[in-house]
């Protein structure tokens, strides 16, 4: 296992930096679906100013993370979001009967979503980054 562990070592930078892309890159996905209607989401057609407000988030700090600029304070901020919306737009969607099972109330991405952001808050991801590139300097 120590030489698979090895191996494998080497290519936490790339791995990292692409954790923090593709997270980026999905949640700019959101953001454009739901601020720029692009692509067309019929769920995302009439949004109220709540998810008006978390589209922006998504995707004004999405694009913060695909380039890795201000990765830590972008990541912590859509971790609480994406916490937020868990509990707020799955879990407690109909306040009388709350599904905490997130297989049942379709909230598993933003499941992912806050830990892969809290990930990113407490690591950085930032070896291939703006944010790496502004501390060589």
């Amino acid at each position: 296992m120590d030489q698979f562990d090895r191996m494998l070592e080497k290519w936490q930078p790339v791995g990292l930096s692409l954790f923090r892309f593709i997270t980026g890159l999905l949640l700019f996905h959101y953001g454009t679906a739901k601020i720029l209607g692009f692509p067309t989401v019929p769920a995302f057609a009439k949004i109220p100013p709540l998810i008006v407000t978390a589209g922006t988030i998504e995707l004004v700090l999405g694009a913060l993370l695909m380039i890795g600029l201000f990765t830590r304070i972008s990541a912590f901020i859509l971790s609480g979001e994406m916490a937020f919306a868990y509990f707020m737009g799955h879990m407690f969607r109909d306040a009388a009967k709350p599904v905490f099972f997130p297989a049942i109330n379709q909230g598993t991405a933003a499941i992912l979503f806050c830990f892969g952001s809290l990930d990113l808050a407490t690591s950085g991801g930032r070896p291939y980054s703006v944010d790496a590139m502004m501390r060589k300097k």
